[in-house]
């Protein structure tokens, strides 16, 4: 499939796509072959376009009532990303369900699967839906990027997750720059576009509780040390950082003040937005919540392990105003580059670190993470989360 011309026509020749798509990299499972996959749209908080340029005008359900070409470029440019991301994850986990620890979190690891499939779906029926031949090339292409082979959009998305601490990691905080960047998406002036984001809200919801509790479930167990886990939290939590942006972008400025993407906390926020500084104003938003959360991660270690923490906003950059500068990651504090080289084999996994990790799976078995307790089957509670969204 990959190379190939565009060439589909129709929604259901692109569903043709993406059930090949499935059994080519692997995982069409029985469950995720058996599930329903559906377009759906949930309400929307107002028909009124809340922010920007146009703000009180009613909000666009199609392109035509968009006023210029630069915005509906600049949507289309969003969808793609945001659906470029939910194919991506699938193919970076698809290996882990050989190595599940429990039948639980290979259930869950099928709903996550589900979920992000389902939402790349969202995301390429607005394509074709609504941007003819242009969103039907981009709709194909989606299922032609390969994160394996490095050519998803966004780097983040070209990571290898081959073990169980990287996706709970991955899950809780790649994930949850996934819910910030679907939050701003839902107040976005165009509606089908806000219509989609209620359901992938929610859906988005299970998949950081899932990374939240396998990562405290490993923490209780005690046996992954301390300073591992560490390590796994600045690869993870840095580089997705990077994901919402470079600092003092233009794109960020036209699709606020063009009412396409609000800022994260846009109704409750009363103040002026600062057009310069969305993307690290958000950036900061989301390092709030990941210090709550890690916090919390570290109390449910074992007595006298090292107390873990949220990595520094400035550590390990690829873009941005850090880019390539040397901070340390707890603190934030300038380190001469000549020690950052040296020590940064002490911050983030090395292949020595994956492969005690490996071998700390393998010979624990069970004991390595926690138990989950009390948590019903998450394929029998999928439509669950389906029915409670708005």
């Amino acid at each position: 499939m990959p190379g190939k011309v565009a060439k589909i026509g129709t929604f259901s020749e692109w569903i043709g796509l993406f059930n090949d798509w499935r059994k080519e990299i692997g995982v069409d499972h029985d469950d995720i072959r058996a599930f329903k996959f559906e377009t759906l749209f949930g309400a929307i908080e107002t028909g009124e376009i809340q922010f920007g340029h146009y703000k009180g005008r009613p909000k666009w359900e199609n392109l035509r009532q968009m006023p210029t070409q630069n915005m509906r470029d600049a949507l289309l440019n969003m969808i793609v990303y945001q659906g470029d991301t939910e194919f991506a994850s699938c193919e970076q986990q698809r290996h882990l369900f050989e190595s599940s620890p429990t039948d639980y979190d290979r259930q869950a690891l099928t709903r996550v699967m589900i979920e992000e499939m389902r939402h790349g779906w969202q995301m390429c029926a607005l394509l074709m839906e609504h941007f003819g031949q242009t969103g039907r090339v981009e709709a194909q292409k989606m299922l032609e990027r390969r994160a394996f082979e490095n050519k998803r959009l966004l780097g983040s998305f070209n990571e290898e997750v081959d073990n169980w601490l990287d996706f709970f990691a991955y899950t809780d905080f790649v994930d949850r720059d996934g819910k910030f960047q679907l939050q701003m998406l839902k107040y976005s002036g165009f509606a089908p576009l806000g219509r989609s984001m209620s359901y992938m809200l929610r859906e988005e919801a299970f998949h950081m509780g899932t990374g939240n509790t396998g990562l405290q479930r490993i923490a209780e167990a005690g046996i992954v040390p301390g300073w591992l886990l560490q390590k796994y939290l600045n690869k993870w939590i840095s580089s997705a950082y990077d994901l919402f942006g470079t600092d003092h972008s233009s794109s960020a400025h036209w699709a606020y003040v063009w009412g396409i993407k609000g800022r994260y906390d846009e109704p409750k926020n009363p103040t002026e937005a600062d057009l310069d500084d969305l993307n690290d104003y958000n950036r900061h938003l989301y390092r709030e919540e990941c210090v709550q959360l890690v916090n919390r991660i570290s109390r449910s270690q074992k007595p006298g392990n090292i107390e873990l923490y949220t990595p520094h906003i400035k550590f390990n950059r690829n873009i941005g105003k850090w880019k390539e500068q040397f901070f340390h990651p707890q603190t934030g504090e300038p380190v001469e580059e000549k020690e950052y080289r040296q020590q940064f084999d002490t911050w983030m996994p090395t292949p020595a670190d994956r492969k005690l990790l490996l071998e700390i799976i393998e010979s624990e078995k069970s004991k390595w993470i926690a138990p989950r307790t009390g948590a019903r089957n998450p394929l029998e509670t999928i439509g669950e989360t389906r029915k409670s969204a708005i």
